[in-house]
């Protein structure tokens, strides 16, 4: 006995057709739309209970009051209350002996890492390393000083700023701008300048800048042109060059002047993390 031909029967097709292509009108697995269902029902609910819709200053609190910045402000609040008693220490105790307490320098320098990544790296590199126009913090020469106490007292007050009264502050006359040197004077000097810690541009105006200089800058960078850090005036016979040391580099400090402006920290950290960001550049190589 033969079995009955099975009839195959055709889908309805939805209507559409592409280039005579035809879409068959197939439904959905039921556990597919089961899930889209029940997403649907969690999105609702998660709406209602956590922070979602956007408003125009904030979003929704959401029946929980569940917030990311709240548990981001109690985990910050944890560990200030934890490190209070150490950072309480590291303000009280004098400069310069907190390399000799192990634990207490470990942790002023582990926090000064912190804080220097923060605030500081922008201007002065991840490393300390510097830019042009902004110091290298590795070796060991300083416009202010060097010393733990010197690097506390200029990242507490900044330099050539306008927030705080005891900012430390100089300023170079600008030579050329001003109508103070006539262009050859200048050219002179830079030269002079350029061959106390290498080869000058033209050796032949050196002996007449040497003058030039003696007359208008040893009072600020001193005689021999080693600097004077009372005044923040660099060292120029060092080969260490802030805005560089080419012969146009030069040329545009003595015409016009260099004024890099750093901020005070004592408005923006506390004085624990302002101590800790001083001992950590101290003990990078470059401290005295």
């Amino acid at each position: 006995m033969s079995k009955k031909p099975v009839q195959k029967q055709e889908v309805e097709t939805t209507g559409h057709s592409w280039d005579g292509i035809e879409e068959y009108n197939n439904p959905l697995p039921r556990w597919w739309l089961w899930t889209f269902y029940l997403c649907i029902i969690w999105g609702i609910g998660y709406t209602i209970a956590y922070p979602a819709w956007p408003m125009i200053n904030s979003a929704t609190a959401g029946v929980m009051g569940w917030s990311t910045r709240a548990n981001v402000a109690n985990d910050i609040a944890a560990v200030e209350e934890a490190n209070a008693p150490i950072n309480a220490k590291l303000e009280s105790v004098e400069l310069t002996a907190i390399a000799s307490d192990a634990d207490l320098n470990s942790y002023a320098v582990s926090a000064g890492s912190a804080v220097f990544k923060t605030w500081c790296a922008q201007c002065h590199g991840s490393g300390a390393a510097g830019a042009v126009g902004y110091p290298n913090l590795l070796d060991d020469d300083w416009l202010w000083g060097g010393s733990v106490e010197e690097i506390h007292e200029t990242v507490t007050v900044g330099i050539r700023n306008t927030e705080n009264d005891d900012a430390r502050y100089s300023e170079m006359p600008a030579f050329g701008r001003d109508e103070l040197l006539e262009a050859a004077e200048i050219d002179q000097v830079v030269n002079f300048v350029m061959s106390l810690s290498g080869e000058p541009q033209d050796a032949s105006q050196v002996a007449a800048g040497a003058v030039v200089f003696e007359d208008n800058c040893s009072s600020c960078h001193a005689e021999d042109a080693t600097g004077d850090r009372a005044q923040g005036a660099p060292n120029l016979a060092d080969a260490i060059w802030l805005y560089g040391g080419d012969y146009a580099a030069i040329a545009e400090s003595v015409n016009n002047a260099r004024f890099g402006v750093m901020p005070p920290w004592d408005s923006r950290l506390t004085e624990a993390q302002i101590r800790a960001v001083s001992v950590y550049v101290h003990q990078l190589g470059g401290g005295e």
